[in-house]
């Protein structure tokens, strides 16, 4: 089965009733933890993006307190989870100031974790991948709002 358009799916959305539009919300919301997680954001966390970027850097940070000290391979697997966590929540956003604010946290804390990240090449991609994901974030940013964000990635 194929799948329909985002434009034949929003003309069909317009044509819904609300009843029918709460119901396939539901629907969707009972599939896929990601949708209902989305939907979550969207109801109840997208009107105030300042404390949900907050709530995603004590997640983050709860993260690197559960790092495993003696084994860089499993730093390594705790870290792309990080990552992946970071990823999904900067997704939801969908703003590039939330994106370079998680990220530049994440960035921040794995300096200061006392991972010897240098020594090894995949941690020390890992690390330079999220600075150039930042850097294209405060680039897609106005003028104005970028002066922080350079500031704060010259100290990384």
């Amino acid at each position: 089965m194929k799948a329909a358009s985002i434009q034949e799916i929003k003309a069909e959305l317009q044509a819904t009733s609300l009843v029918r539009l709460r119901e396939l919300c539901l629907q969707l919301a009972k599939f896929k933890k990601e949708n209902k997680e989305l939907l979550t954001y969207l109801l109840f966390e997208s009107h105030d993006q300042e404390s949900y970027i907050a709530e995603v850097k004590e997640e983050i940070n709860e993260g690197f307190l559960e790092l495993p000290k003696a084994n860089i391979y499993l730093n390594k697997k705790s870290l792309r989870k990080i990552l992946r966590i970071a990823g999904k929540h900067i997704k939801y956003m969908a703003s590039k100031q939330g994106e370079a604010q998680v990220l530049l946290h994440f960035c921040q804390k794995l300096k200061a974790s006392g991972i010897a990240y240098h020594k090894y090449p995949v941690l020390n991609n890992l690390y330079q991948m999220q600075l150039k994901k930042v850097n294209k974030a405060i680039d897609g940013m106005h003028e104005d709002e970028q002066y922080d964000y350079v500031k704060e990635m010259a100290a990384l």
